[in-house]
């Protein structure tokens, strides 16, 4: 298992470098040809275009984890426990045999 974790990694690791020389030299040169504030205007345009993707998968992994909570407790409820709060780790085996005796 570690040998195909040590793959795994070198193989990422591999790939991650050939990204590396994607840079686009005439971006570079013009964004860096710019005044202070083009630059800036640069990096405001940069992080505007970041914020949709990022609050789209926050909002996606938001429902994920509620969807997940519900179904939890609805199969819970449906086996006969009872749980008295919901909480962010799973319920232990030792918690649910105390429950259900």
């Amino acid at each position: 298992m570690k040998f195909r974790a040590a793959i795994l990694v070198t193989g990422l690791l591999f790939c991650a470098s050939c990204v590396l020389g994607q840079s686009c030299a005439m971006c570079y040169g013009s964004a860096k040809s710019t005044t202070k504030e083009g630059q800036k205007a640069i990096n405001k345009a940069v992080l505007v275009l970041l914020v949709p993707p990022v609050s789209c998968l926050t909002f996606g992994v938001w429902l994920a984890f509620r969807y997940s909570r519900r179904r939890d407790l609805e199969q819970s409820t449906s086996l006969g426990l009872r749980l008295e709060t919901v909480s962010s780790e799973p319920p232990t085996f030792r918690s649910l045999t105390g429950q259900m005796g």
